[in-house]
């Protein structure tokens, strides 16, 4: 368990590690190019190193430093001496189910019992619809998974549904190995456009473009093979979102070194939200710099694509003023975590009046007046443990249990976030 202490008002420049979403994407090209990749500024966590073992599973070779370097098999997957356990990493458990899938042996995609209950249906239809001999091996449309792996087909196939990007960017990523050119249907809204856009990024820069209807309800993919490169990874907009966080909500200063304008990461579309909250924005070198307001106001806003920082909206929004909601979340619901009402209880525990629909919340804000301390469940989710940390700098007596959680994305959070207090 670890106490925060509350802060008058933060003044700091800080780096933050490499994209994990960047991280995981530019990995797995570079896995399945053809020739040797360099990763730099890559993200070095526990979610990144689930990803990169069951790369090695694989037959791939990784050597690892302050920067990767990355031997690509171009797209032939050896066979796993045993299950590829891939822990509560949801994105490399839908990454490493395509990638398997370009194999010609069986493989077991396996994880903890919180993946155990995270839906993963839509994926396995679209996979079946190039081919792919995959079950869900308790027959609950969730891991774990058994793939007979014979490559996939390509052709057309159909996405049921888009509420997860990670499917998509699932798909996307392996369609170039497919044994014929591939096409690529999405049923209903696709949420987390940002993510599928930045996949798209990372194909082009690993050498394969492709066709996107703009609204993102097909893919026409080429046939090909990724080409070894080397790659700079900027920093993660999700992990920043703490630090600008601090600022708004102590009416201090935080310059984000490393993450920069633009940025491929939606999350970074953070910053405008609490500028419309009363912050003011600049860019500072190659980074972003955000200045706190003395009085926040509510707002009103769809996160359909930004749903990691959710959490650190939430948190900023009890200390404004006036009402804030935020729409289209429900797939909060299946993340780590149900976010959705994790956060609802545990900003609840602070004195925070907020109302929990099906895919919204509205947070009734009084400028943070009536908050008090509380001990904070994380429900092992890192998300949640950095967020509530936000809070902790403006109401006494906050403290947050299982914070080792953060080594999921974020290994040296507490380091860090503990510099706040030396420059307030």
């Amino acid at each position: 368990m670890i106490e925060i202490k509350p802060i008058s008002r933060v003044d700091a420049r800080i780096y933050v590690p490499g994209s994990k979403s960047l991280t995981q994407r530019s990995l797995i090209a570079a896995a399945l190019a053809s020739g040797d990749s360099r990763l730099i500024g890559p993200l070095e966590s526990e979610d990144t190193e689930y990803s990169s073992q069951a790369l090695v599973q694989m037959g791939v070779l990784i050597d690892k430093g302050d920067e990767w370097c990355i031997r690509g098999n171009g797209g032939m997957i050896q066979s796993s001496d045993g299950p590829i356990f891939l822990g509560n990493n949801g994105t490399a458990t839908r990454f490493l189910t395509s990638v398997a899938s370009l194999g010609k042996s069986t493989f077991i995609i396996d994880g903890d019992e919180r993946m155990y209950e995270r839906p993963i249906s839509p994926l396995i239809d679209a996979l079946k619809g190039w081919e792919v001999d995959i079950v869900s091996m308790k027959g609950s449309g969730c891991p774990p998974l058994k793939i007979n792996a014979h490559g996939i087909s390509g052709g057309t196939t159909v996405l049921p549904e888009g509420k997860s990007s990670q499917y998509l960017s699932s798909l996307l990523l392996v369609a170039p190995y497919a044994r014929q050119p591939a096409v690529l249907h999405v049923e209903g809204t696709v949420l987390s456009k940002p993510y599928v856009a930045m996949t798209l990024a990372v194909m082009s820069d690993f050498g394969i473009e492709v066709d996107a209807l703009p609204d993102f309800s097909q893919f026409s993919i080429p046939q090909g093979c990724y080409q070894g490169r080397d790659y700079e990874i900027e920093g993660d907009a999700s992990n920043a979102s703490y630090f600008w966080a601090a600022a708004a909500v102590t009416g201090g200063r935080v310059v984000v070194e490393n993450v920069p304008v633009p940025s491929l990461q939606g999350d970074a579309m953070l910053v405008p939200l609490l500028g419309r909250m009363g912050c003011e924005v600049s860019r500072s070198g190659s980074g972003i710099a955000l200045q706190g307001s003395d009085r926040l106001e509510g707002i009103t806003v769809d996160m359909g694509d930004m749903p990691d920082v959710v959490p650190t909206l939430a948190v900023v929004a009890v200390f404004a003023h006036g009402d804030t909601v935020i729409n289209n979340i429900a797939h909060l619901r299946i993340k780590e975590c149900d976010r959705l009402s994790a956060v609802v209880k545990e900003l609840g525990k602070l004195g925070a009046k907020i109302d929990e629909y099906e895919d919204s919340m509205v947070i009734h804000g009084d400028g943070g007046k009536n908050l008090q301390g509380a001990e904070i469940e994380t429900y092992e989710d890192h998300r949640m443990a950095m967020s509530l940390a936000v809070a902790g700098l403006r109401v006494p007596g906050i403290k947050i249990t299982g914070e080792e959680c953060v080594a999921k994305s974020f290994p040296d959070f507490w380091q860090r976030f503990a510099l706040l207090a030396n420059t307030g």
